[in-house]
């Protein structure tokens, strides 16, 4: 075989590849699909041990997802956040009448499926010569090609360009295990790549992409009112985009005038903000417009963000 940078990420691959994983023991698209979206902000070792398999037994199947209504889909993905994935996995399942399309091109039209996740289950449940272009792949390629700027329409010119269409599934896992094992964000280890010979950011690569400007995360203020009736609590199912479909207590920036009794203070860091919340109960009546009233018992069954579920602890 000749010896070029293609080569030598296979060989590596094949030493050193997370072969065991259950999402690359299968040609399953459904399976692969759930694994793609599932792994999008959450590691390997999260999912593996808390989500898929739990998923997978509830809805074998895309059509068995298809079937199931979206408040069972979400109870199964609490806890694994960015829940804006899991409505987009069941209205996908919805679009495509539980059968995937079999080819990148069909598969970016569904709900929640973008260009590096129509080509990632095409590439490995079709095989299909695309590249894929993860966190992981956008890290290797910038210093590969000691590219600074971050330019996504140049940076995919340059996966293809390293890409290996004959070998479009072990390329394109290759290329994430590179990236999480070798070719590390804050120390990686240069003398282990497969792509030392050939990487032309290797000697700083820390210069390659230019770091990203941090942004201070803002902290939002609220208040968090639990409505008691009898031995029921007032939850709605939110309609806002944040949180879509997850059930939550009454919440509002200034505490209404009247008697409610402070229960505790919770906090909770989402991407884009931090939640900090005092927490009380009333035993008043309210507006309860779009409310339903629940048992503790009912609750446990509700999916919740990880904040009402702090509340629910503090009843």
């Amino acid at each position: 075989m000749k010896h070029t940078p293609q080569s030598s990420l296979l060989r590596w691959y094949e030493k050193n590849g997370r072969h065991d994983l259950p999402w690359r023991l299968t040609d399953d698209p459904y399976k692969i699909y759930l694994s793609e979206i599932m792994l999008q902000q959450t590691q390997v070792k999260t999912v593996l041990e808390r989500f898929y398999f739990p998923f997978l037994e509830a809805f074998p199947t895309m059509e068995d997802l298809a079937r199931a209504s979206l408040d069972d889909v979400l109870k199964k993905w609490e806890g694994l956040g960015y829940y804006t994935r899991a409505r987009n996995l069941h209205h996908a399942a919805r679009q495509c009448n539980g059968a995937l399309p079999t080819n990148a091109y069909d598969l970016i039209q569904l709900s929640g499926i973008g260009r590096s996740t129509a080509h990632a289950i095409a590439s490995f449940a079709y095989r299909e010569p695309l590249p894929i272009m993860d966190a992981n792949v956008k890290r290797i390629l910038h210093r590969y090609y000691a590219l600074q700027t971050r330019d996504e329409k140049k940076l995919w010119e340059y996966a293809y360009t390293l890409f290996d269409p004959e070998h479009p599934f072990e390329f394109n896992q290759a290329m994430m295990d590179v990236g999480s094992s070798v070719c590390l964000n804050k120390k990686p280890l240069c003398e282990s790549c497969p792509f030392e010979l050939w990487c032309e950011g290797k000697n700083t690569p820390h210069s390659y992409p230019e770091p990203k400007i941090k942004k201070i995360k803002p902290i939002r203020t609220r208040n968090i009112i639990v409505y008691q009736r009898e031995d029921r609590y007032a939850l709605m199912q939110r309609q806002t985009r944040f949180l879509s479909g997850l059930w939550g207590f009454f919440e509002c920036e200034a505490l209404p005038h009247t008697l409610s009794t402070p229960l505790g203070h919770i906090t909770q860091s989402y991407s884009h903000f931090t939640l900090e919340a005092d927490v009380y109960l009333s035993l008043k009546e309210m507006n309860d417009e779009g409310f339903e009233w629940f048992s503790l018992e009912e609750i446990a069954q509700l999916s919740l963000s990880r904040a009402d579920h702090k509340v629910v602890s503090l009843l």
